[in-house]
């Protein structure tokens, strides 16, 4: 890979092979600018899957829920506001949506980030990140406060607000590669950006286990009113203690910064105006790339979808500790996902393995754990306890692939990461779209066996991704990545 400030200056050098080795490794605590830099994007990733899943979680309450007395609507309010009622009450639905409405209102942002996820992968390698991702977080904490009254006025404003906020949130998930490209030494990239992106699992976990009680306690409205606040917060950290480059950073120390710069020396980022489409599109490790994001996010999604309905119908748990049980789910992976960016850092800077064998090793071991406690899943049936156990350890273990396939792109191509991240979502929402699709037909066919081919189905896809990952997977730069590439679009 590159070298660093620090080796050099105890007459070590670091640098990497055409593979991806690392001759030698120095990195420093957690007490750095850096650090502090993945600990503002985890913020930011935590803000914006808490925005985008907001809706979701008020969903039933906006069309069958209670409300607080003084959110009731009618002559009543009046009274339920003078505080001679106590606590909620079941109300009317506040809104007459049916079932296909609803759905379209939930599709909403994802109509807006598919559309936006080429175009604002493109323009994260062009636009400075830290104005790209503070614009974009501002536009969707906005609309996440603007929600309720977008509600009132109407289902069509309301999905052109869910539109507009799919496509800022694209924006925020593509951009943030391009600040590692500039901040993450080699040797701890692994880390910095799995820290930075569980803050994903982390907003999971936190709007699974206080969503329904925001609900039930201050009204529907309330989860969109925090959501957006908690956004602007993070747009008032992130503009003053953000930059570009540690070169420009005013608190960063000259140690830390010349370690940075001194490491990514060898690195090119140079800013590009066009892309060479077609050499990406003939290329086998970008394309087991894609496949592998297509393939590993499949069950993950469908999970995603129907893990309360699996835990209510099947395993017979009430809608209580079904949200528990999620909540615990992603933190498990929020702790694993970060323990395997340490792990294959701290392989990578001792020199037990390279970087290629980092990624496949760490794919293999997330895909086939995955895999082999799904198909154990589809013949569990005597125990709930177990049952649980096993649904638990055929999703925590994806976490895993974090280290691996996921972040590969950065390896074969860094100055495309922002394009390639915006890409490989087009995969994943594909797979996000297809994968409930096809377990809702399974299911509707037979519960019982409709389950078990829904999960052998998973598992088999998953092993799929994982061979063509292992057969076609590289991690040095690739000839089109560079900047001497003439084939351009």
């Amino acid at each position: 890979m590159s070298t660093g400030a620090d080796a050099m200056a105890a007459g070590g050098d670091r640098s990497g092979d055409a593979d991806g080795h690392v001759t030698s490794a120095s990195s420093k605590g957690f007490c750095s600018v850096r650090h502090g830099l993945a600990l503002i994007i985890q913020f930011c990733n935590f803000t914006m899957y808490v925005q985008n899943v907001n809706l979701s979680i008020t969903m039933p309450a906006m069309v069958n829920g209670s409300v607080p007395p003084c959110l009731a609507n009618a002559s009543d309010a009046r009274d339920a506001c003078n505080g001679t009622l106590p606590g909620p009450r079941a109300a009317e639905p506040v809104y007459n949506w049916d079932p296909d409405i609803q759905g379209v209102i939930l599709s909403a942002l994802n109509y807006g980030s598919f559309l936006t996820s080429l175009p604002g992968g493109y323009l994260a390698g062009l636009v400075a990140a830290k104005y790209s991702i503070g614009t974009a977080l501002c536009v969707s904490s906005v609309l996440s406060l603007l929600t309720p009254c977008a509600a009132d006025a109407g289902v069509a404003l309301l999905i052109v607000l869910r539109i507009v906020q799919g496509m800022a949130q694209i924006i925020v998930v593509t951009s943030q590669y391009e600040v590692w490209l500039k901040w993450a030494p080699p040797l701890e990239r692994n880390q910095l950006i799995i820290f930075s992106i569980s803050g994903t699992p982390l907003g999971a976990f936190s709007v699974l286990l206080a969503g329904g009680f925001l609900c039930e306690t201050l009204g529907w409205p309330s989860v969109f009113y925090i959501s957006g606040g908690i956004g602007c917060a993070c747009v008032c950290l992130w503009f003053p203690l953000v930059y570009d480059d540690p070169e420009h950073h005013p608190f960063i120390s000259a140690r830390e910064r010349d370690y940075i710069v001194h490491s990514l020396a060898q690195q090119e980022c140079v800013p590009y105006r066009s892309l060479p489409i077609k050499a990406m599109m003939k290329s086998l490790p970008l394309w087991s790339i894609l496949v592998c994001h297509f393939t590993m996010w499949w069950y993950f999604s469908m999970m995603g979808v129907y893990l309360p309905t699996y835990l209510h119908s099947v395993l017979a748990v009430d809608l209580k500790d079904s949200g528990f049980l999620s909540a615990l789910v992603m933190a498990a992976i929020f702790v694993c996902s970060n323990l395997g960016g340490v792990l294959a850092d701290a392989l990578l800077s001792r020199k037990v393995l390279r970087i290629l064998v980092i990624r496949r090793l760490f794919t293999a071991v997330g895909v086939l754990a995955s895999s082999l406690f799904t198909v154990l899943l589809s013949w569990a049936s005597g125990s709930r306890g177990v049952t649980i156990a096993f649904l638990m350890l055929s999703l925590v273990p994806c976490s895993f692939c974090h280290a691996g396939a996921f972040v590969n792109f950065m390896d074969i191509a860094p100055r495309y990461s922002g394009f390639l991240k915006g890409l490989s979502q087009i995969f994943t929402n594909l797979s996000a779209v297809i994968a409930p699709t096809v377990c809702g037909f399974f299911i509707s066919q037979d519960a019982e066996s409709g389950w078990r081919n829904t999960f052998l189905l998973s598992a088999a896809i998953n092993l799929l991704g994982l061979v063509i990952f292992l057969i076609f997977s590289r991690a040095d730069v690739q000839e089109w990545a560079k900047d001497q590439m003439v084939t351009r679009l």
